[in-house]
Order: structure tokens, then sequence, then C-alpha cells
């Protein structure tokens, strides 16, 4: 049987196809798994998710949720939805995830809070999108009834990279992410569970300002929070982003998760995801588990 290959027309004719577009998007309220004092699991609360070329806007809404009554919030919604930019001739995404009345074991409380990521990936040289945090807020923040001062940084991954290239591959993003990274790892009084997972995140930064991929799906974590304010509470400190609260265990906020992934093997070029989640939660003593709260992501694929 014969066999079909490609002559060098029909390469030419699949490169000069006209842009297109796949879209991707995922948010969810809540998800964790608690080991005690129950064992349970948390399934993702209000999942929600848009993949593919066909542009839309999809939600859901969830209420009175409550995982035997040690973690409960009031209301939560999610929303994803792509569509072509008028204004600048491209794709947008965006994936948003809102959370009203948290409680997690009587320690952090939070009235409302908001996890919002947009890209918006250009017509041409679109491979890898602008992409912005606009949106993401933390209203009435509490640890045990005291308010918790957050100073924001919405410009974190900083502008589109030059000559269309993977933000894993520009290295101020990088170094402006090893900055943030390197003042959590070196803090005194840092503990040494925190410290390791931070030196971890450094060496794989440093493998990527050095040119090494480290892996077949790398990817680096920072923050779109710069700092926290004091807390009265005796014992409880502050590294960054990063909570510390004796008898509780250990809250990040605001994480980024910035990654390359190939969602077609054939691609020659991987594509960015941007993965923010307003909090993630390391129980321990209290109650023992992870949690976390308003995760939401977005990218997209460009053809040719």
């Amino acid at each position: 049987m014969a066999t079909m290959t490609e002559t060098p027309e029909t390469v030419s004719n699949r490169k000069n196809e006209p842009p297109s577009h796949e879209f991707h998007a995922e948010a969810h309220v809540l998800s964790g798994h608690l080991q005690r004092p129950i064992e349970q699991k948390i399934e993702q609360h209000a999942p929600v998710e848009l993949k593919g070329r066909r542009s839309g806007h999809l939600t859901r809404f969830t209420e009175d949720v409550s995982i035997e009554g040690l973690i409960s919030f009031k209301r939560g919604l999610t929303r994803v939805s792509g569509s072509k930019s008028l204004k600048h001739h491209g794709w947008v995404t965006l994936s948003t995830s809102i959370m009203e009345g948290l409680n997690v074991f009587e320690v952090i409380t939070a009235d409302r809070m908001v996890s919002q990521v947009s890209t918006e990936h250009p017509l041409e040289n679109g491979h890898f999108p602008h992409v912005t945090f606009l949106g993401t807020q933390f209203n009435n923040l509490q640890v045990s009834g005291f308010p918790v001062t957050l100073t924001l940084n919405f410009g974190i991954c900083g502008k589109k990279p030059e000559g269309d290239q993977s933000y894993l591959r520009d290295v101020d993003f990088l170094k402006s992410v090893r900055k943030q990274t390197e003042s959590i790892a070196k803090a005194d009084g840092l503990p040494k569970d925190v410290k390791d997972q931070y030196d971890e995140r450094l060496a794989r930064i440093n493998e990527l300002i050095g040119g090494k991929n480290g892996s077949h799906e790398p990817k680096v974590i920072c923050s779109i929070i710069e700092s926290i304010g004091k807390i009265p509470i005796p014992g409880v400190r502050s590294f960054g982003h990063v909570l510390v609260i004796p008898d509780f265990g250990t809250v990040s906020l605001g994480e980024i998760e910035v990654g390359e992934k190939k969602y077609d093997p054939s691609e020659e070029r991987p594509s960015n995801y941007f993965e923010l989640t307003t909090i993630k939660m390391q129980l321990g003593c209290v109650g023992t588990g992870t949690v976390t709260a308003g995760t939401v992501a977005a990218n997209g694929q460009h053809h040719p």
C-alpha cells in the first residue's frame, strides 16, 4: 500500500494558512484533601473549562458549601471565556474564580476573594501571549480576626517577551522570579520544609536562566503578592507571600505557576500557561491536609 508524504507545496500551504487559535481556560473555587480530624478528599467545586477553537462563555455557581463544618464558604462563582479581540486583532482568554464567605478552621477567613487571569495572543507572532491578573483581589482577609494587609504586584510577569519567545526563555522575567524566590529561600527563621521547597524552586530557575529545560514541561512559581503586613499574633511570621502560622500551618497567597506545555506532540513549540491560586494552605496541628481556594488557568495554542 502506498503511503502519502507531504510535498514541499503542502508544507508551504500549511505555513501560509490563516492564523487560528485554540482556547484553553479552567477555573474552580475549592479543592484539597483533609487528613485530620477527618479523612476526606475535597473535590473541585464549581469546575468549568473551555477548550477548542470555538469561542464561548461558560459559568458555574455554588453556594452554602461546608466540609463537615471545618471549611466552608457561602458562595462560589467560576467563569471562563474566549473570544476574538476586535481592538488588537488577536484572541483573548479570561478565567475567573470568585469565592465569598470563606472560613477555614475559624483561623483563615475572607469576605470575598477573586482570582482572575487573562491572556491575549496577537494575530501575528502569537505563540506566546501578553498576560494580566487585573481583577484579582482579597477583601477583608483575616487571620483569627486580625486583618491581613497585602501589597500586590500585578506586573510580576512583565511585558510579553520580545521575539515571540516563551516566558521561560525570557531572562528578565526569570531574574525577577529568582529575586522574589531568593528573598524567601534566604530569609532567617524560615521553617526547614518551606526552605527546602524554595531552594528547589531556586535551583530550577537557575537552570532555566542557564539555558537548561530541566524537564519536558518546565515551570516556575512566583506570586502576585509582594509582601504581607505584620499580624499581631505571637509566632505568626510572613516571608514574602508566605504566612507561617503556629498550630495551623503554612499559607501561600497569590501563587502563579508559569509553565510550558505541548497540547499536540506534533507542535514545534510549546505554549505558555498561567495558573493563579489565591490561597494554598498546608495544614498541620489543628487540622492536617492541603486546601486550595480560587484557582484559575489560561493560555492558548496558536496555529500555524
